[in-house]
């Protein structure tokens, strides 16, 4: 796995996700963290993950690697470099009760092995991936699929945006966003990640 160094992660960036979760879509990107010691690769193994904080959900999404500092407006093919398919996986009850506080979500993002990601690919451009769609398997059934259209916010849009706020550099990745179809984990499921009907990477999970 190449070197990660912050880990951006956009919320609601799918209207049909926002919409099952009761949530606004936002005007501008919503943008939060996960430490680098939530990642895990999804190359099969297991994955423990907190059982007994509520619900855990998954929520699979498209995720861009960037290879050097970027400028806002600077082309995301030009800082593009590898590209790769993740899991967000994310402790349901405990968000939506520091969403009523008003609180950061952290605790409930950024555990470990809280952000899955499947081996890089070299990201072959913009325009080859705009037709594609990529899909999350629970074990035998497709429960998520999506498609980079149907995005809210473009990549373009979330390359400005993070430079812009946060800045960007090489090693740093961004999950951008989940399509609708989130659902409950539960102990032994096994996950399989698709970029279009080519298989890129799963994993099993106990909870604990």
């Amino acid at each position: 796995m190449y070197t990660i160094r912050n880990i951006y992660c956009i919320g609601r960036n799918y209207r049909l996700h926002a919409k099952e979760l009761g949530n606004e879509v936002p005007e501008a990107p919503l943008v939060f963290l996960k430490p680098t010691h939530s990642l895990a690769k999804a190359d099969g193994r297991v994955l423990s993950l907190p059982g007994t904080k509520g619900e855990v959900h998954y929520e699979a999404e498209w995720v861009l690697r960037i290879s050097r500092p970027v400028a806002s407006g600077t082309p995301v093919d030009e800082v593009v470099s590898h590209m790769g398919l993740g899991i967000d996986f994310t402790l349901r009850d405990v968000q939506s009760g520091l969403k009523k506080k008003g609180h950061p979500w952290l605790p409930a993002k950024g555990f470990p092995n809280a952000a899955v990601l499947t081996d890089l690919k070299p990201f072959p451009g913009l325009a080859a991936c705009a037709s594609k769609s990529f899909s999350l398997f629970k074990n035998q059934e497709r429960v998520q699929r999506g498609s980079i259209d149907d995005m809210v916010f473009s990549p373009q849009q979330l390359v400005d945006f993070c430079a812009e706020h946060f800045g960007l550099g090489e090693g740093d990745i961004i999950f951008t966003g989940t399509p609708a179809g989130v659902g409950k984990v539960e102990d032994n499921d096994h996950f399989r990640l698709y970029w279009e009907n080519e298989p890129w990477g799963e994993c099993r999970i106990r909870l604990k």
